[in-house]
């Protein structure tokens, strides 16, 4: 057993042990809780670390490295009919682990966080199959974040440049579905499996939320497929966003679809007009003719199916074509109709100055004749007149019966005339009315259909 005053010595030598060892742990402090002392735990300081990012970072050559790939929508930048492309402005975000770099927290004074170059990781090769975009356009960050368990969060902006098959039957109130395909270019998927950390729904508002711009189109929704493709040993993993958005389409229903139908109401209209209208359905068809080179640049050449707007500009374009043919048509006969009535006109004018020619002839006659006979009878110079007269009357009524039967064939072009304009006009209207009442019903039930 101790004396007192051996007990009072060990705990004296046992407080200057401990206050040693706390001396010691405040000193060597400064260097355990630096960045520098961390990296050099990782061997990310020595002339080793290019060796890790040259091949996966695993373990065990069989170990899986999962990738999880999150891509959210900045911005909807341009679409292109004609080359079928679609530019946006994209924002992705990898992640995957990384065996080798792990540490204990607890040993580096907490430090639960790290960035490092991204030069000296092993970067997944991942692919867009549909970029055709130049390499310029991509912003990566020099930097990766590193987590104590290997994590590893890597980040890239990128004004991507995609194909995309496009579908105008509906145009303007088309829908798109565009696939950004991410894959792998040298990693089979037993080696190199891809996936996202979130889901399609949550990117979507996320994305909706960080819209910069969005022109004429308006995101809808973001789908996620992970799928795979090829044989089991040669099998590539691919991660598949099907990107939805829709046009808005107030512009081109004011400057295209709505012009086009009054129109349309113009020519229906201009049958009230009364004489020549052949001009004013002229001028409304050069205007539809304005509209539809207007149309042209915008559908492209290549789709196989004619969109239903092409559809209605070309139904238009020939209503009023066939409106303009018939016009014609009325014309001819009246013009038909108005020379004919002048010849009527000439004929009955000479016939007239026939009769009064033959009249006068008579009564000069008839002078002469009283002169030379002054002695006949006062019965027979009555007799010869009488004769005279009737015969007259018998040559005027047959002139007049003449010209009854030509004003009767000068009124029949007037007459047909009229009834083709009124056939057709109501045969346009009842056209006008169920076309207007079909497309309306297409172009609604397809759109329906489509949500």
């Amino acid at each position: 057993m101790l004396s007192p005053r051996q007990t009072d010595m060990w705990r004296w030598t046992t407080v200057a042990v401990l206050a040693l060892m706390a001396q010691e742990g405040i000193d060597c402090q400064p260097s355990n809780c630096s960045y520098l002392h961390l990296l050099d735990h990782l061997n990310l300081t020595s002339e080793s670390s290019k060796a890790q990012s040259m091949t996966r970072p695993v373990k065990h050559w069989r170990t899986q490295t999962d990738v999880l790939l999150d891509m959210l929508l900045y911005g909807i930048l341009n679409m292109d009919g004609k080359s079928q492309t679609v530019t946006s402005h994209v924002w992705l975000r990898l992640s995957w682990t990384n065996e080798f770099l792990t540490w204990n927290p607890s040993d580096f004074c907490g430090i639960d966080l790290v960035a490092i170059p991204t030069s000296d990781l092993w970067i997944p090769d991942i692919a867009i199959l549909e970029d055709v975009s130049d390499s310029g356009s991509v912003q990566r960050s020099p930097l990766s974040t590193l987590h104590p368990s290997g994590l590893v969060l890597a980040e890239k902006r990128q004004r991507l440049t995609t194909t995309c098959r496009l579908d105008l039957y509906m145009f303007p109130f088309d829908k798109q579905i565009c696939n950004i395909t991410f894959s792998s270019v040298n990693y089979n998927e037993h080696e190199l499996k891809l996936g996202t950390w979130r889901g399609g729904a949550f990117l979507t508002s996320v994305s909706e939320k960080l819209m910069i711009t969005e022109g004429e189109w308006q995101l809808v929704n973001m789908s996620i497929l992970v799928s795979s493709v090829g044989n089991d040993n040669s099998s590539v993993s691919k991660l598949i966003y099907m990107v939805t958005i829709s046009r808005k389409p107030l512009l081109y229903i004011i400057n295209l679809i709505v012009p086009l139908l009054f129109f349309l109401l113009l020519d229906v209209a201009s049958f009230l007009i009364r004489g020549d209208r052949l001009s004013f359905k002229l001028t409304i068809l050069l205007s539809i003719s304005v509209l539809l080179l207007i149309l042209q640049d915008m559908l492209p050449s290549t789709e196989e199916t004619l969109p239903l707007i092409a559809n209605y500009c070309v139904t238009v374009f020939t209503l009023v074509g066939i409106s303009i043919l018939e016009a014609m048509l009325v014309n001819f006969l009246l013009s038909v109709d108005v020379c004919c009535a002048k010849r009527t006109s000439a004929k009955s004018a000479e016939s007239q100055l026939e009769i009064q020619m033959d009249v006068k002839s008579h009564t000069e006659h008839g002078g002469a004749t009283k002169k030379v006979q002054t002695k006949l009878s006062r019965i027979q110079d009555e007799h010869q007149l009488l004769k005279l007269i009737l015969t007259e009357v018998k040559a005027t009524r047959k002139q007049t019966e003449r010209e009854a039967k030509e004003g009767k064939k000068v009124g029949r072009f007037a007459k047909l005339a009229a009834i083709i304009d009124t056939v057709y006009f109501i045969l346009y209207l009842i056209a006008f009315v169920v076309y207007i009442v079909c497309m309306y019903y297409e172009w609604v039930n397809t759109y329906f259909s489509m949500k």
